[in-house]
């Protein structure tokens, strides 16, 4: 089958970065499935990984988390697909990825894809879904009030991958108020598109600026990126006894900022539930058929941008440099090999 791949890691202009190759069809046993993939997304781990880790005993290591596609075999143990269902999901750190035409998924983090996407939209949604709804509901318990708190929430990088979905799961699944961050005419016009009631610019300083609002302290913070730029900020500006939760790899965090207010931290990390096997990983599948539900009834729509065809070692490098900028809005996917 054809897939993608490396054996050294380095920076994405070397010509081994990623390169195009062959690899025997994988089998399903067990919970797995194997889908034949039909389209992947690009995420920030993506490049981290392909930067940083080298493959074991000098095998190919294929990247890629974010998919589409159809089932093509069942393991002895999975009850909930059959061969021809169309589905889509994140996989796996511990596991081969995506980037392949054939792929090996277990069947408790899988979701049925939302029947009004094509490939390429719904292939944009599974990591950065989960990485917003786990941090939301799993994370900062938004469904539980914060005494005397603004019931909002502050969404600093709204425009990339995981702020474009979160945006939109705060208002169609919660009654706060969302405030978010954009720093450019093109991405504050797409984070007010998707339902952000406010928008500040992270170019600045976060809490003169929420201040300003007039709305009070916000209960809860959920930081994506450059949260070491902003920890001060967000320590002043969040309510006593809030909730701030992150994605990103800070150098360092100062949690002694958050001491005399109380706040609790939260780190996310969607991939948690399939490392360890968790006794509620097959909540991450239950998550995305909620959301496929959400956007069949036309609440939430794909944060799809741009797409690249086919699945390659050119077109995935092109998407790599793109997303290692920092400066995309929304999610980039490439559909077909």
């Amino acid at each position: 089958m054809k897939a993608v791949g490396y054996k050294v890691p380095g920076p994405i202009a070397e010509d081994a970065a990623l390169v195009d190759i062959d690899l025997l069809r994988p089998v399903a046993t067990g919970y797995d499935i194997l889908v034949e993939v039909k389209a992947v997304s690009v995420n920030p781990v993506d490049y981290k990984v392909r930067g940083s880790t080298v493959p074991a005993d000098g095998d190919w290591k294929v990247l890629g988390w974010d998919a589409a596609g159809i089932v093509r075999e069942v393991g002895p143990d999975v009850t909930q697909f059959a061969t021809g269902d169309e589905v889509y999901y994140a996989g796996s750190l511990l596991r081969s990825g995506t980037n392949a035409e054939f792929h090996l998924v277990d069947a408790r983090i899988v979701g049925c894809k939302p029947a009004s996407l094509d490939w390429a939209e719904a292939a944009a949604l599974p990591l950065t879904a989960l990485a917003a709804w786990e941090a939301m509901f799993d994370r900062l318990d938004v469904a539980k009030p914060v005494p005397g708190a603004a019931p909002a929430i502050l969404i600093v990088g709204g425009a990339g991958g995981v702020g474009s979905i979160a945006i939109q799961i705060a208002r169609q699944c919660t009654d706060l108020i969302v405030i978010t961050t954009a720093s450019r005419p093109e991405t504050e016009e797409w984070v007010r598109g998707l339902g952000a009631h406010h928008v500040i610019d992270h170019s600045r300083p976060l809490a003169a600026q929420v201040a300003a609002l007039g709305i009070g302290a916000p209960a809860f913070v959920f930081s994506i990126t450059h949260t070491d730029q902003h920890v001060a900020d967000i320590a002043e500006l969040i309510a006593p006894q809030g909730r701030f939760a992150l994605i990103d790899d800070p150098v360092a965090l100062d949690i002694m900022l958050f001491k005399r207010k109380a706040v609790s931290i939260h780190h996310e990390l969607m991939f948690t539930r399939s490392i360890y096997g968790t006794p509620d990983m097959h909540e991450q599948g239950e998550i995305l058929d909620a959301l496929a539900v959400l956007v069949d009834d036309g609440k939430i729509r794909t944060t799809l941008t741009r797409t690249l065809s086919p699945i390659n070692a050119a077109n995935l490098k092109t998407s790599h440099v793109l997303i290692e900028s920092g400066a995309t809005r929304g999610k980039i996917a490439l559909e077909g090999f």
